[in-house]
Parts: structure tokens; sequence; C-alpha cells
């Protein structure tokens, strides 16, 4: 029997690689009484930078908005340099878009809530994420799309 090396992951360095903050009304914006909307949106990419070491990028966009006027947009791209070794093939898609996205998402969330703040606006802190969930919806539109496309049918309305 043979033993299979052990598997090993480790952060080698989380870096912020992008920031901008936008407040394309200003000042005006900060007279405004009524309360912003708040639109979020995340994605993450994962590349290899040579064998078993790879970068995770975290991007979220933030965009507050009353009626039609945008108050602030903030966008942040949280990374990460990751080292995987024995990772089987298998899991390395979930180990990049769930386990380093959970560690790269502190800093990003931090991040926008300083930049919100040094904006001139009240405290905003993004909720907890569950990058697992989101994974797992991912995957299910992926085999759904795959289905249809085998199939030939369209997608449903």
């Amino acid at each position: 029997m043979s033993a299979q090396p052990e598997q090993q992951f480790s952060v080698e360095k989380i870096y912020l690689k992008d920031l901008s903050l936008e407040i394309p009304n200003a000042p005006q914006v900060f007279a405004e009484r009524d309360s912003p909307r708040i639109d979020i949106s995340l994605r993450n990419e994962a590349r290899p930078l040579e064998a078993g070491v790879f970068e995770v990028v975290l991007t979220s966009t933030v965009t507050a908005k009353v009626q039609d006027r945008t108050v602030f947009l903030v966008e942040a791209a949280q990374a990460g340099i990751f080292q995987l070794r024995n990772v089987p093939q298998a899991q390395m898609e979930p180990v990049l878009n769930v386990l380093c996205t959970n560690v790269l998402f502190p800093y990003l969330r931090e991040t926008i809530s300083n930049v919100v703040a040094r904006g001139g606006f009240p405290p905003f802190i993004m909720n907890h994420v569950s990058f697992e969930v989101l994974y797992e919806q991912r995957r299910q539109q992926q085999q759904q799309q795959q289905q249809q496309a085998q199939s030939g049918g369209a997608p449903p309305a």
C-alpha cells in the first residue's frame, strides 16, 4: 500500500489588486435625506501562476443609488496567492472558488467599509457571503446549460 502525499494549502500573499471610488453627484448627494438602495455584485477568478501556485481575485462592486442618481460606486479587487500541493484535480475547483474566496472576503469587506467611510458616508458593512452556496448554484446552472445544449432545447423563459 502506497501512502498518498499529504495535501498542502498555504496563503503566500494577500494584497489589494485594484480599488476605485466614484462619487459622481458630489457634493449634492451629501444633502440627500433618503436612504440609498445598495446593489452588490461579487465575482471571483483563479489563474495558475506556476505548478501548484494560484492567484485568486475576489472583486466586488457596490453601488448606492437614490432614485436614478448614483450616490457612490466602489469597486475593489482583493487578491491572494495560494499554494496548493497534492490536491486532487476534482477538488481543485472547490478549493479555489470556496476556500480561497473565504480567506479573501474579510479583507475585501474591510477595504470597502473603509473606502466608503473615507468618502464621507456612514459606515457600510457587507453581510457574510456563503461562497459554498454560490459555487453550488453556479455548478448547477452550468450543468443545466450543458444538458439543454446537449438536448438542443432552449432555456426556459
